[in-house]
This record gives structure tokens, C-alpha cells and sequence, in this order.
């Protein structure tokens, strides 16, 4: 089995136990299915992703997103609002780039920041190229941040990285996702651009749900 085959295994694992839970739709509110909890902690811990705002929050809104989504690009602002203005929101990022091969390597190239404990700034660095992501365009960038390009390049294959791809597009393709960018807090999701009114909104009811 290859490497690759391995973590897609791994990934597999990590979702398999909440198989059955499909509840998370566009737009929904309240009365969806409660998430299980092995499902929830696959969403919401393993893979160690990007984690922003308060770690130890009592309430995690995980979103989806892809570096060449316009519409992900607008969300930073108000993600970095909503962090602003809830000191006890964690905020997940779940790297799924679905829009080619430009994609993949600016998550990869993300990811990979964490190790240079840089990941925000390459975040946002990514976020405000103006035209596609590509490898170009994503290595101009860590440069601008800082980083160290050829330390990048390494972790950009390490197994942290690739499982991390791997299990978001698992767990994507498991909730059957609409495409990105899509927000998850407590039992329901919003797909698209969003408001910070809409998005507190969506954090809101999740500490209802989840109190």
C-alpha cells in the first residue's frame, strides 16, 4: 500500500464511525440530527488542523475552504471579526482544495507553515493574491511572510500535510459538502458567502444546542 493509500485509510477511520449522520444541509437552522460524537471529533480535532481564536472554546465553527474560492477570500475579514468579537469561539480551518492542482499546493504550502509557526500569515498571504494560486504565485507569497522556503518545501510532503488534505476531503465528501466555502457549528452549516451577522447567528444556535 502507498503512502498516500495509507492516510487515506487513516482518514477513512477517523469519519467511519459516524457513517450514518448526513445532517449538516445549506441553510439550515434547527431539528437536524445531532452530530455523533465520534464524527464531531474527526470535524473538529483529528488531523490536527489550523485552529484560530480561543482553543479551548466552548463552542468550534469549522469551515471549508479553498485558496481560489472567491468567495473564501472574502470570508477571512469576517472570520477575523468574529474571533474579534467572541473571545470563547474556537474557530477550525479544514483545508479541502477542490479547485485543481494550484489548490492542492497553496494547502500544502499552508499547512506546512504551521511548522514555522506562521500559518495565519501565510493564511492571509494566500488569501490576497490577486488572480489563481498557483505555485508561483504561492511560493512569491511565503516569501513575503518569511518563510523558510526550502524548510516549507519538506513539510509540504510531511504526513501531518497529507493526512490533513486527505481526511478534510473524507469528511467532505462523507457530509456531502456543497463545495466551499462551508461553515459548520453544533448540528448545521451554511454554505457560501456569509455575513458576520449570519455566521454568529450559526454559533449561536450551536451553544443552544450544545449547553
Amino acid at each position: 500500500m502507498s503512502g498516500i493509500d495509507r492516510r487515506r485509510v487513516m482518514a477513512m477511520g477517523a469519519v467511519s464511525a459516524g457513517a450514518l449522520w448526513l445532517g449538516v444541509v445549506p441553510g439550515a437552522t434547527e431539528g437536524n440530527p445531532p452530530m455523533p460524537a465520534e464524527l464531531r471529533r474527526a470535524l473538529e480535532h483529528e488531523g490536527k488542523p489550523p485552529v484560530l481564536g480561543n482553543g479551548s472554546g466552548d463552542v468550534t465553527l469549522t469551515e471549508f475552504f479553498d485558496y481560489n474560492c472567491p468567495y473564501c477570500r472574502k470570508a477571512v475579514p469576517v472570520i477575523r471579526s468574529l474571533i474579534a468579537a467572541d473571545p470563547k469561539l474556537r474557530v477550525v480551518f479544514r483545508e479541502w482544495p477542490i479547485f485543481g492542482e494550484g489548490s492542492y499546493f497553496a494547502a500544502q504550502a499552508s499547512l506546512a507553515a504551521m511548522k514555522q509557526r506562521k500559518y495565519w500569515q501565510m493564511h492571509t498571504a494566500l488569501m490576497s493574491i490577486r488572480g489563481r494560486a498557483e505555485e508561483a504565485s504561492v511560493l512569491v507569497a511565503a516569501q513575503d511572510v518569511g518563510l523558510d522556503l526550502a524548510r516549507l518545501k519538506r513539510d509540504m510532503e510531511s504526513d501531518a500535510v497529507l493526512s490533513h488534505i486527505a481526511q478534510s476531503s473524507m469528511l467532505a465528501d462523507h457530509m456531502e459538502l456543497a463545495g466551499t466555502p462551508y461553515f459548520i457549528a453544533g448540528n448545521d452549516g451554511r454554505f457560501g458567502g456569509q455575513k458576520l451577522k449570519d455566521l454568529q447567528a450559526l454559533v449561536a444556535q450551536a451553544r443552544k444546542e450544545l449547553a
